[in-house]
């Protein structure tokens, strides 16, 4: 069994691994993200970060924010989203609520309401179902703030929205004029 630190640290070493930088282990990922879990293994042992299956296995399930899945035969795992890296996730578009939020940093606010949500290094625009999970996200990064995006506004005009095996929605970007600031956090 992994305590927490444990999790935390191999969920991070994972998530480079599986989303980022998978060359780093000598790791193939296929088309669509996948890696074989034991050549994730072996690759991992040989680089001094030791994880048996059952330790996968537990971060996968413990993971706060469920970043990974196995494919149904738990042969082969890759990260829910957030790839820098080109990967064809499968997902379908679908129709998303009426609203979604984005969280992030009050630093980025001028340039998100000039240029809208852009996936700078990942593939996708990560939008979060509720203002909670979207100003955790943003205090990440800073003092947060949250945008609204008219998800339902944009889907009408045509713009796709997927949704991630861990319940992230994803876009490709959200133009400025779906946007609507809705909350900003301020020092204390």
């Amino acid at each position: 069994m992994l305590d927490h630190c444990q999790i935390v640290r191999a969920s991070k070493f994972l998530s480079l691994i599986l989303r980022h930088r998978p060359e780093k282990i000598g790791l193939t990922l296929d088309a669509q993200g996948w890696a074989s879990v034991d050549e994730l293994l072996e690759r991992l042992a040989q680089r001094n970060f030791p994880l048996d299956r059952a330790g996968l296995k537990q971060v996968v399930a413990e993971n706060d924010k469920q970043r990974f899945a196995f494919n149904p035969d738990r042969k082969r795992i890759r990260a829910s989203q957030g790839h820098s890296l080109p990967v064809d996730l499968g997902l379908p578009p679908s129709t998303p609520p009426d609203a979604l939020y984005h969280g992030t940093a009050t630093r980025y606010r001028e340039s998100i309401l000039r240029e809208g949500l852009l996936p700078g290094n990942r593939q996708h625009v990560h939008l979060s179902k509720d203002i909670p999970t979207a100003l955790a996200v943003g205090r990440r990064h800073g003092r947060p703030l949250v945008f609204e995006v008219a998800a339902a506004r944009m889907h009408a005009d045509g713009l796709l929205f997927y949704l991630s095996d861990n319940g992230v929605w994803l876009a490709a970007a959200v133009p400025p004029q779906y946007l609507t600031l809705v909350q900003e956090e301020t020092r204390s």
